[in-house]
């Protein structure tokens, strides 16, 4: 069956094109900083994991995040135990359930995120400056419909947990 509107289908091409190279520029930009701070690529990986859970008010557990790193329990142990002792990520006792321990990112971790990112932020705030709040308005939802894209795919990849395939 032919596309009934080539320009929207020309239009989502764009849009995945735009998202490929905004994860290219992104995953640079995490290299630069996982150098400066002394950490590797999975290092930089977690606290972006743990940042993410803890943003959207879900924290991860240490078993959590090495579900969705595809890591051994030794290899995550390894990982957040060097994260905590550089300041980085800590532990805290899950509300709902004390037993249970949630990562989160320290203090340090956050200063030094914020004092990296800080003129990323700048530069996005002069680059959006000319664009209408209702534009605006429309990015965040093709950003939401396009995560949700890409966590059904992760689903129909057979990858519930996070887990590279």
């Amino acid at each position: 069956m032919p596309d009934p509107d080539p320009d929207r289908a020309a239009l989502e091409m764009l849009i995945a094109d735009d998202v490929r190279a905004m994860n290219a520029e992104s995953d640079q930009i995490g290299q630069v900083f996982a150098g400066r701070h002394a950490l590797t690529a999975n290092d930089f990986r977690a606290l972006l994991h743990v940042m993410v859970a803890e943003t959207a008010g879900t924290p991860l557990s240490a078993g959590e995040l090495r579900r969705r790193m595809g890591t051994s329990g030794a290899a995550i142990t390894y990982l957040v135990e060097r994260m905590i002792a550089s300041g980085h990520l800590l532990r805290d006792a899950d509300p709902a359930d004390r037993r249970r321990v949630k990562l989160r990112v320290a203090d340090h971790g956050l200063q030094v995120g914020r004092d990296f990112f800080t003129p990323l932020a700048e530069h996005t705030h002069a680059a959006l400056a000319d664009l209408p709040d209702s534009d605006l308005a429309a990015a965040h939802r093709v950003f939401g419909a396009l995560i949700d894209a890409m966590g059904a795919f992760r689903t129909d990849l057979g990858d519930t947990a996070g887990n590279p395939a």
